[in-house]
């Protein structure tokens, strides 16, 4: 593959609904440009794109792909999403670098909630966007009445190139002194309509529609055709937001005689080279056996390995100017999101946006021992996909795989199994439960031992009350009942107590301890023995001030579309929940901020998505603590100690 200037290079996201020809459109692409002899076929694993074991076995993409398609003395570097709303963090990352994105939409199916969210998404982050309309060879489709659709529910923003007069007026819309020149002639000339249009498809004002069947080949040269001439050049992008190395903002222009600049926006675990780093050129050039910097991690890193990818195909690459997507295999020190830069000219780009996780599961592994292995195995899947936490609870001692759904998590534990050889096991997710107390208690913790030689003495009398604090301590002694020097093991003795309650083994908080009496012997007394007499006062104390269990209480705000929210409403009040409020959303539908328990929520990720067809979204913060209706607080109290006997 030659070299290209970043005047000749189109950076384009394929974008859409699961299943709606991403993939095959990029096929049809290669083959119409003589790189394949034959169209490869997502259900037989066959795709130039789709070339992880995983996504063969499966039959649909779960990662990001570059596929260069060199059409016309043109590179255009097509950066293939998963079309599962469980994939977004691909999506994210792919729209970091491109200047555009090709919405595919299935022309049988008509819009979908993953054109929806495709739409959403580049509006999002600023990206011009066009839709092809694939599939057009299928039976019954009615082309008239899907682009009707599309602008029905995308504005009028969606145009056909084809009728030039009606859309006229539209691109005069985009900048003043066309419209004026509009308004008095009635029509613009050539080079003004191609000024107006290339300005309306930068802004998002105009999204051009095509249309193609990519497995019969038909009109996808004229898609390339159109691609090539409308997207916007690297070069046209407005400079880049940037931190330098005294944190001051800046901005980087894509320029190729600028300082070299790159963002690493995905990364691939390779079996044979290990790891590569997808990065976007952003200014200067990136040469093969450079040094480079990065920003985040202070480190210099050699770029050795240097290629340009078209899926798993590797072709040697001696440099990358400005605009283009290189792949840099073996990066010691680099992630997804990281800034490659001069150390001289030390930059920080905006990191990647990534979704918060919405669904947990508890793992274990399969066989004891490997707890090492799955660690180790899941910080390396993260690498290539940093949109799934890994988590450990301190208290409830479970590790947490945290993402956007279903699919996504089981994929990542198959790939663990797959990749590593280490195989885990989905286990009931435990509630970290506090106790607390809502009375007072006065009690003595008394701790005597007597064996043949020097004994333990250690006597204390405590009062407990309610604190807004975690824990409060103090001692109001009096004539030296307790020598001052043991009063700190009285308090480390409580301390440690807080860590397991007497109700259901979970943590204590909320509690104040006042010291204010007691004895010693002068010889027996240590401060062993006071601490463990404090332990006592503590079990005794605790027991006695009415104790309660506590449970999380986590806020949620809810974006859904207006026809489900008697739905997602009513099931939060099912939940324990409460709707606090609610708020219209600019593009349409309502934002409710809500609270409920978290044991009511460890499956709301998937009953939402099918309860709005996925249309629902949701982001959840932890609120506070609150206690646990008795009749649920027995239950778990009763669990625990059926636990406890069965060890």
């Amino acid at each position: 593959m030659k070299g290209y200037k970043g005047e000749n290079i189109r950076n384009i996201a394929l974008v859409g609904h699961g299943g709606c020809g991403k993939t095959t459109f990029l096929e049809a692409a290669l083959l119409a440009t003589g790189v394949i002899s034959r169209l490869g076929r997502v259900e037989d694993g066959q795709t130039v794109s789709d070339y992880d074991k995983m996504e063969i076995e499966k039959g649909y993409s779960i990662s990001t792909s570059v596929v260069p398609v060199e059409y016309n003395n043109m590179k255009l570097n097509f950066v293939d999403t998963p079309g599962f709303f469980d994939f977004v963090g691909e999506v994210n990352s792919a729209l970091r670098a491109v200047e555009a994105a090709a919405i595919i939409v299935d022309a049988s199916a008509g819009v979908q909630v993953g054109t929806e969210k495709a739409w959403a998404s580049c509006k999002q982050f600023g990206v011009p966007r066009f839709i092809i309309l694939n599939k057009i060879e299928k039976e019954n489709v009615n082309i008239d009445e899907v682009i009707a659709e599309l602008k029905e529910k995308f504005g009028t923003s969606v145009v056909t190139l084809e009728d030039r007069e009606s859309l006229e007026e539209e691109i005069a819309g985009t900048d003043e002194e066309l419209m004026e020149y509009y308004l008095e002639n009635m029509e613009l000339t050539d080079e003004q309509f191609a000024k107006g249009l290339s300005l309306g498809i930068a802004s998002g004002d105009v999204v051009p529609v095509f249309q193609c069947s990519a497995m019969e080949g038909e009109g996808i040269k004229e898609v390339l055709d159109q691609l090539s001439k409308l997207v916007p050049s690297p070069e046209s992008h407005a400079p880049y937001h940037a931190l330098n190395d005294k944190d001051e903002e800046i901005e980087v222009a894509v320029d190729p005689a600028g300082k070299p600049a790159g963002l690493v926006f995905k990364t691939i675990a390779d079996p044979f080279l290990g790891k590569i780093s997808l990065v976007k050129v952003i200014s200067g050039t990136l040469k093969a056996g450079q040094t480079i910097y990065n920003s985040r991690s202070e480190k210099d890193e050699k770029l050795g390995s240097f290629f340009f990818m078209r899926g798993k195909n590797q072709e040697d690459a001696p440099e990358a100017v400005a605009g283009d997507i290189v792949a840099i295999g073996k990066l010691q020190y680099t992630k997804t999101g990281d800034t490659l830069c001069e150390k001289a000219n030390q930059i920080k780009l905006d990191p990647i946006e990534f979704p918060s996780p919405t669904l947990y599961i508890a793992v274990e592994p399969a066989k004891q021992g490997d707890d090492e292995k799955v660690g180790s195995g899941l910080t390396r899947l993260m690498e290539e996909d940093p949109s799934f936490v890994l988590e450990r609870n301190n208290e409830t001692h479970q590790t947490l795989l945290g993402g956007q759904g279903e699919i996504q998590l089981n994929i990542i534990t198959a790939k663990l199994k797959d990749k590593y050889g280490v195989d885990v096991v989905t286990v009931p997710q435990k509630i970290p439960y506090r106790e607390t107390i809502k009375g007072n208690s006065d009690v003595q913790g008394k701790h005597k031992k007597q064996t043949g030689g020097a004994g333990q003495y250690g006597d204390v009398w405590i009062k407990f009350s309610p604190s807004q604090e975690e824990f409060e301590f103090g001692e109001e002694l009096f004539g030296g009942s307790v020598p001052k020097n043991y009063v700190p093991a009285v308090e480390k003795g409580l301390k440690e107590c807080m860590e397991k309650g007497p109700l259901a083994g979970c943590k204590v908080t909320g509690v104040k301890a006042i010291l204010y009496d007691g004895s010693y012997h002068d010889v027996d007394s240590n401060e062993m023995a006071f601490k463990i007499a404090a332990s006592l006062a503590f079990k005794k104390g605790i027991v006695e001030a009415k104790p309660c269990l506590l449970e999380p209480v986590m806020k949620l705000e809810i974006t859904v579309p207006d026809d489900y929210v008697g739905d997602v409403m009513g099931d939060m009040n099912k939940r324990r929940g409460k709707v606090l409020g609610m708020e219209p959303l600019a593009g349409g539908g309502q934002k409710l901020m809500t609270e409920a328990p978290q044991a009511e929520l460890f499956d709301y990720a998937v009953v939402l998505r099918s309860m709005t067809q996925a249309r629902g979204s949701f982001v959840m913060n932890f609120e506070r603590y609150e206690e646990v209706p008795s009749n649920l607080a027995q239950k778990i109290i009763d669990d625990y100690k059926a636990e406890q006997e069965n060890k």
